[in-house]
């Protein structure tokens, strides 16, 4: 569907919304994609760590172009660390950790993409929460394929490669 729509209109990705819009859809289906399938048998905890998961996934909404670290998270849904893990790893398939240094660097790579020509990668990267630069920067080609200067240098209107590009699911070596 993202790539009738890249190919039909691509000026709809000009708009910043949508295409946050579109990444956030694109996540959740392919947490869809890696759970699908996999038997789980209902138990009286699921009920509750759905409720987790979903305070989880609607404060990370809520807060999407801030970096969270887990204190600040758990304090917020008021769950401790072991049951906003476990109810992670059951629904995620990661840990909150994991997943919280994945939101982390695709917020990073957003940031790279709309920063004007006097921002610099060290900048975005600190204020994202990444301060071991040459590890970040191992990650980060690890993740998308590309280095952070290479895409801070693209031009706005590369959006449909970057669209096509699959990104790595690959452990990122920052957590």
């Amino acid at each position: 569907m993202v790539g009738q729509i890249a190919e039909k209109t691509p000026g709809l990705f000009a708009y910043s919304r949508v295409v946050q819009a579109l990444e956030q859809e694109l996540i959740h289906l392919m947490v869809r994609c890696l759970t699908d399938g996999v038997a789980s048998e209902m138990k009286v905890g699921n009920h509750r760590q759905d409720k987790i998961v979903g305070k989880f996934e609607s404060f990370l909404e809520a807060n999407h172009n801030t970096p969270l670290y887990l204190p600040e998270i758990c304090a917020a849904l008021s769950v401790n660390e072991r049951t906003l893990r476990s109810a992670c790893e059951q629904h995620l398939g990661m840990g909150p950790i994991r997943y919280l240094a994945l939101r982390r660097m695709h917020l990073v790579r957003r940031a790279l993409l709309s920063a004007n020509s006097s921002t610099t990668v060290t900048r975005i990267a600190m204020d994202h929460g990444f301060w071991e630069l040459g590890r970040f920067a191992v990650a980060y080609r690890t993740l998308f394929g590309e280095s952070p200067s290479a895409t801070l240098q693209r031009e706005s209107d590369d959006w449909l490669t970057i669209l096509k590009r699959p990104s790595s699911h690959a452990k990122p070596q920052y957590a």
